[in-house]
């Protein structure tokens, strides 16, 4: 509920916060008993789209003229005739029509963005598991945990990387770079500085970073935090 009109949502002209207290769903075309949570598109200035999506029983959606990256929340989803889990994952190429349905209940985040193809190649469609990635240290002396979810040639114009960050831990610096980024809290919280605003922030907030907006983060609590990040690169600032 409710009170008296609080919220820890914040925005400003390079970044904003969104808590699910605030989340509006509906449905999006071609969505079937299923509705969409929609957290950063090209209203708000951003280059992608990203969602999160609530299945019912018997949901379903299907991919479209855009590039899309689906990764499993809660329950099973079915891309094309995988079935995911959480923590699992697909991508799927420009203007496809690969059916995706929910067998119960699930919940899925989905990035989209029409594809810059520099190279004269569109990648392949394919399924991914994120515990089957390996996790690599953010830098040398970190502790913080990366797992890159999408492969790193220069056919993709996008990452998604998952990080986890042990209690206490921190970005080792202010970053501010040209990526744009989307971010979803899977798990824990901290505290995030978004260009000259702290933001407390915790499972289930979603957070979009314009270019060269500065940004930080440390954990807090007594459980790891960990986040979902896309950001746009392989590509040349001025080709997109």
């Amino acid at each position: 509920m409710q009170k008296l009109g609080h919220t820890r949502n914040g925005s400003a002209h390079d970044h904003f916060l969104l808590t699910p207290e605030t989340f509006v769903r509906a449905p999006l075309p071609g969505m079937r008993n299923a509705t969409a949570i929609v957290h950063a598109a090209p209203a708000n200035g951003a280059a992608f789209t990203a969602y999160t999506v609530e299945f019912e029983t018997g949901g379903a959606m299907q991919a479209g003229a855009a590039q899309m990256f689906l990764y499993v929340l809660q329950g099973f989803v079915t891309v094309d005739q995988t079935t995911l889990s959480p923590g699992q994952y697909a991508y799927l190429p420009p203007a496809g029509t690969t059916p995706i349905a929910a067998h119960g209940a699930a919940r899925a985040l989905v990035i989209e963005k029409m594809h810059a193809n520099l190279t004269g190649e569109t990648p392949d469609a394919f399924t991914g598991d994120e515990q089957a990635v390996d996790a690599l240290p953010l830098d040398a002396e970190s502790d913080i945990e990366v797992r890159h979810l999408l492969p790193s040639d220069t056919t993709f114009d996008f990452a998604v990387n998952t990080l986890t960050y042990p209690p206490g831990a921190a970005l080792p610096m202010v970053e501010s770079h040209i990526m744009e980024h989307g971010l979803l809290m899977l798990e824990g919280g901290g505290i995030y500085r978004l260009g000259e605003r702290w933001y407390p922030v915790r499972a289930g907030d979603f957070i979009w970073m314009a270019p060269f907006c500065a940004q930080w983060f440390g954990a807090i609590g007594k459980v790891p935090a960990k986040y979902i990040i896309y950001k746009d690169w392989n590509r040349h600032p001025l080709n997109g």
